[in-house]
């Protein structure tokens, strides 16, 4: 588990870090370049000498790319333009030493790459740095670093994709770097900005990132336009919530975080013990889960209630209750429309199904008589179950995890999600999180308007996609780092909804340091994390919800706690 810093918070933090602690901006900065350095080492390898000690040199590249593009006699000039830029292209046959081109902005992110440039330069690369927008607007740290640079033997050169030799060499790179922007970026990307991260996307070189791909929002994960697709993202000091969330999560590759030399103390201060955290589950994370009470028995490990299904949505409440007895949970009971009951009770082995009764006192009292519900999968919109949903809501004093249509009846009746004193949880995708806020798509930041809604509604709010939010009423938020575009299928939720149940509904994984919303983010976790090891044993293409629960075995028996 890691923490997330926001745009703000990273500007604060290297604010004190050089007013108060008195640490040079260079000194940062220079660390920095060093982290970005190595990892563009880590991708294109050791230097390379002009010539390998057998005497093979490296493979030929083509230089069709480079040839007119009409079929009229070249003038003399055009002719010794084609020759220089054919000397250029073949140079690489003879010369294999990696290439790297090194793209700046003018600002503190393109100083760090500015660094970078002369410290591969030093190492024995073939560098060149080239500023994209005006020398006008570089800030005095950049242009400290290019007078670093020039006295490495290197220059700082105006970025001219028109220039055919220049472009012949760029085509020959090994890497690129980009360096455009940092963390403060908030407007589309355009003119020379936009031309140099469409060239880097439409190279076979790796990208490597300072702090952020350009054109990714640090706080939402929106791209501005359009975004650098990188290999490696080296972000700094704290990993940023854009590199999890959404369209940025697919354009940040690798991330990496590095430490520049911002002092822990300060991290600690306004990061982690922060208000309102934001909290990173890793795809790497191990959790402990306790070994189950040698004494305990079925009731001590949950009593589910699952309230769901209509005609055609006879899988849903099903894949909810095998989520939930495969999470743990000691009894599941599945209360579906009478008219589907027998295809239910045929789909349920583990679990038990039982035909909605026509008293609402009788539905009532089976509901209570478990330790927590699941209102929603596959029940359908018909205004008669809409109005259940909103009566079990005011009438349950259970924790509830409202998901599907249990979360659609609350459209237009978001007192009864209100008026409840018990813990509720919700877990929409965004279109059902549309409809039950009004908010419009896309959602343009995710982490806000979650935590905002567990704020003012006192629930615990799961929103789904990529980098799932959890959002505690308290403030407090997780961003899900594991999951897949192979898990956007319909039954996947219900698998989670089932999952987080079961988890609450455990006596023995509740405590003083489990809160409702964690236990949420761990279910979520678990989730996403079968749902990467069912991508890696049938595809994205070809898994399925029920390959998810297959899963959970092998995910849980990894995080067991063993004495």
């Amino acid at each position: 588990m890691s923490m997330l810093a926001t745009t703000e918070q990273m500007r604060e933090l290297d604010r004190r870090t050089i007013e108060e602690r008195g640490i040079p901006s260079l000194e940062l900065m220079e660390n920095a370049a060093r982290e970005a350095a190595q990892a563009v080492v880590d991708l294109v390898g050791p230097v390379k000498e002009p010539r390998r000690p057998d005497g093979v040199i490296g493979s030929a590249v083509s230089v069709a790319f480079v040839m007119m593009e009409d079929s009229r006699e070249p003038t003399p000039e055009e002719q010794r333009e084609m020759e220089a830029v054919r000397a250029i292209v073949e140079s690489k046959n003879t010369d294999p030493t990696q290439r790297i081109a090194v793209f700046c902005g003018p600002g503190n992110n393109g100083g760090d790459g500015i660094a970078a440039a002369r410290i591969l330069l030093e190492e024995g690369y073939r560098v060149r740095a080239f500023l994209v927008g005006g020398r006008e607007k570089m800030t005095p740290d950049a242009k400290a670093m290019e007078a670093r640079l020039i006295e490495a033997g290197g220059v700082l050169e105006p970025l001219d994709l028109e220039d055919r030799r220049l472009a012949a060499w760029l085509g020959t790179c090994d890497c690129y770097v980009d360096a455009l922007f940092g963390v403060g970026l908030k407007r589309p990307l355009e003119g020379d900005f936009l031309a140099a991260v469409q060239w880097m996307n439409g190279r076979r070189a790796p990208v490597v990132s300072c702090d952020l791909p350009s054109g990714v929002d640090g706080d939402t994960g929106e791209i501005l336009g359009q975004a650098v697709q990188a290999e490696t993202t080296v972000t700094f000091t704290c990993a940023k919530p854009g590199l999890y969330l959404g369209a940025g999560a697919g354009c940040a590759g690798e991330v990496r975080v590095a430490h520049i030399g911002i002092p822990q103390d300060l991290v600690h201060q306004m990061i982690w013990r922060g208000p309102e955290p934001i909290e990173l589950r890793p795809d790497y994370m191990h959790w402990n889960l306790p070994r189950r009470p040698a004494d305990g028995h079925k009731g001590d490990f949950g009593k589910v209630f699952i309230l769901g299904g209509s005609e055609g949505y006879t899988g849903a409440p099903v894949l909810a209750a095998c989520g939930a007895l495969r999470t743990g949970a000691g009894l599941v009971y599945v209360g579906v429309p009478r008219e589907i009951y027998p295809i239910v009770a045929v789909k349920c082995q583990e679990a038990m199904a039982f035909p909605l009764p026509e008293e609402y006192d009788k539905l009532l009292e089976k509901a209570r008589s478990c330790d927590v519900a699941v209102i929603g999968p596959g029940l359908g919109r018909h205004p008669r179950m809409e109005r259940l949903v909103r009566s079990l809501l005011c009438d349950l004093e259970i924790p509830v995890v409202l998901d599907a249509d249990g979360i659609n009846a609350l459209s237009g009746h978001i007192d009864s999600l209100d008026r409840r004193r018990a813990t509720t949880v919700l877990t929409p995708h965004a279109g059902e999180f549309v409809r039950l806020t009004g908010c419009a798509l896309p959602i343009q930041d995710r982490v806000t308007a979650a935590r905002t809604f567990a704020k003012d509604h006192r629930c615990t709010l799961v929103l789904k996609g990529r980098g799932t939010v959890t959002a505690a009423p308290d403030g407090r938020t997780w961003l899900n780092g594991t999951g897949n575009p192979g898990m956007a299928k319909g039954g996947s939720g219900d698998v989670l909804a089932g999952m987080i149940a079961a988890l609450l509904g455990q006596k023995h994984l509740q405590g003083p340091h489990a809160t409702v919303s964690e236990t949420t983010a761990l279910a979520v976790w678990l989730h996403g994390k079968a749902g990467d090891k069912c991508a890696q044993r049938f595809g994205e293409y070809a898994m399925l919800p029920s390959d998810l629960i297959g899963m959970l075995p092998e995910v849980l028996k990894e995080n067991e706690e063993r004495k």
